[in-house]
């Protein structure tokens, strides 16, 4: 756990002219949220509260599952290259019999020394995002210049993990813990800025979670 992340599906470049892409049939889920988010390509999302969506890089899709709900995910036939994160979080105790829901929401692109930022849940820089969530929870996208470093104000009451997609990625100001690409860093409570430096010579990119602590034990199982 991270906060109340439970689960990160970290998938792609997935060529679909080869692989067939995404095609995951009705399925059920209950008691947390599910996030998707998409560096490219397209995903058809429908549902059993008759919500039909697309996914599109850049935006986020978080149904809140409650006390039941099933989806399908299909891959478009316009995507040639099919590549994200699927996410989960986990729903207290108190929430996890919640009223089912379905939110999306396009994310500005913030600028900060050399980097793109998105922030899809929560705030990071100023930027806002409405989606709802029953624990404090952040998450976001940053896209890196080639050596660019960022200093990340965070919440000395969050844990955090960072999750790299592309590039080589030093963490905090002494660059003691390095991370590669599909590797996941962990930065426990208390810190109060996250330092990430892209020591490649070509873009990086990170999902940024965070959130408190969930102090609950939790039981996770595929259908």
């Amino acid at each position: 756990l991270v906060g109340a992340w439970c689960f990160a599906d970290h998938y792609g470049p997935d060529d679909v002219s080869v692989t067939g892409g995404m095609d995951v049939p009705p399925h059920p889920h209950t008691g947390l949220q599910t996030v998707s988010w998409l560096f490219t390509g397209e995903i058809e999302h429908r549902d059993t509260m008759g919500n039909h969506a697309m996914v599109r890089p850049g935006e986020i899709n978080l149904m809140t599952a409650g006390h039941g709900i099933a989806h399908t995910e299909v891959s478009t036939p316009e995507t040639t290259v099919l590549h994200g994160v699927q996410l989960w979080v986990a729903l207290p105790a108190e929430s996890m019999d919640t009223a089912r829901d379905f939110a999306h929401y396009a994310p500005e692109t913030l600028r900060r020394d050399g980097v793109d930022v998105k922030v899809f849940l929560a705030d990071l820089f100023g930027s806002v995002s409405p989606v709802h969530t029953f624990t404090p929870l952040l998450g976001a996208e940053l896209v890196f210049e080639p050596g660019a470093s960022l200093d990340i104000a965070v919440k000395t009451d969050f844990e955090h993990g960072i999750l790299v997609d592309t590039g080589t990625f030093a963490i905090n100001e002494a660059g003691d813990t390095t991370l590669e690409r599909t590797e996941m860093g962990y930065v426990g409570l208390g810190a109060s800025t996250i330092s990430l430096t892209n020591r490649s010579e070509t873009p990086g990119r990170v999902i940024l979670l965070g959130g408190e602590p969930l102090d609950e034990d939790i039981i996770m199982w595929w259908n």
